[in-house]
């Protein structure tokens, strides 16, 4: 689709290098600086899909900014600027090689796992007689490995990190009160909008100075999944599914057309008018998440209007 930003190839001014993502690119500037952009691809089962969701990489730029700023007074982040609806500016920093994943309700993979008999998540024990989407006594942090482009990330207990000397102990002491903090305050957040946050997932990386900050994205619905506070309890009673705002739709749309993003495994054709739903949904999504209307930015030249903005930005 002509109205969606798949893929970038920008030369800015003293960019020393570009990475691309599974949904994100980040341009280095000068060593000094990182230019994030959100594109419009969509990930699931840590495989990307052929078409791009119109205003999905506007949808999270635009959630993760805003939360980076609601929790800046909990814990440092990375961000310095927001000159494109796209994109975030921030400091250049050297990435933890894990993903800080934390659960308040048993969701998702981690009911995935439950289902197959598991009772120890990342060497964290789940408790025995539990039904799929019921709150944990206390939320679980469950970490994974940062997987390149196109791999999968993995489970990892906190004993192998450490072990492996993937993070310092000193570090992952900090990166675990930070998890509990943010995911404490989107707790806090999610309630004053009428939901569950679920579980979700944070990225920590080092300044230059050694400070530890949050980076790339934080409670949007790519990596977040939320539920409607309102009936939950009966639908749980009930036995029945949980209403979710979280990219589970697509999760669970692809389950049902054959695919998990397994081996010889091949992703189904969307259709455009499935993709506008998706489209569609993403909105609904950043409008129950931030409480505030969306606002769509100009889709004639997206390329073009980033270019301007962060050049205008580089000055």
């Amino acid at each position: 689709m002509s109205n969606t930003i798949i893929d970038t190839n920008f030369n800015f001014p003293n960019q020393k290098s570009v990475y691309k993502g599974k949904v994100r690119e980040v341009y280095n500037i000068n060593d000094e600086q990182l230019v994030m952009v959100a594109t419009d691809r969509l990930s699931a089962f840590d495989v990307v899909m052929p078409k791009g969701i119109p205003y999905k990489g506007q949808i999270l730029n635009q959630i993760a900014t805003k939360m980076m700023k609601d929790t800046e007074d909990l814990v440092p982040n990375w961000l310095v600027a927001t000159p494109d609806p796209n994109v975030a500016v921030g400091h250049l920093c050297d990435p933890f090689k894990v993903e800080m994943v934390i659960r308040g309700y048993m969701s998702g993979h981690a009911a995935r796992e439950y289902k197959a008999g598991k009772r120890l998540l990342c060497g964290v024990p789940m408790p025995d007689g539990m039904k799929e989407n019921d709150k944990f006594p206390e939320p679980i942090i469950t970490p994974a490995t940062k997987a390149e482009k196109g791999d999968h990330d993995e489970d990892i207990s906190r004993e192998a990190i450490l072990k492996r000397g993937i993070v310092s102990e000193a570090d992952y002491v900090v990166l675990e009160d930070y998890t509990r903090k943010l995911f404490q305050r989107g707790t806090e957040i999610a309630a004053e909008r009428g939901l569950i946050l679920v579980d979700t997932k944070y990225e920590f990386g080092k300044t230059k100075d050694g400070k530890i900050v949050l980076i790339d994205e934080i409670h949007t619905p790519d990596s977040s999944r939320y539920f409607y506070a309102d009936g939950y309890q009966e639908r749980q009673d009930r036995g029945e599914a949980q209403k979710q705002l979280s990219k589970e739709f697509v999760r669970q749309w692809l389950i049902s057309n054959g695919f998990q993003g397994l081996e010889g495994q091949t992703v189904p054709s969307m259709s455009n008018e499935y993709i506008e739903t998706v489209s569609e949904r993403y909105i609904e999504l950043y409008e129950n998440i931030t409480g505030e209307t969306f606002i769509k930015a100009d889709l004639s030249d997206i390329q073009s209007r980033i270019e301007a903005n962060v050049l205008d930005y580089l000055g």
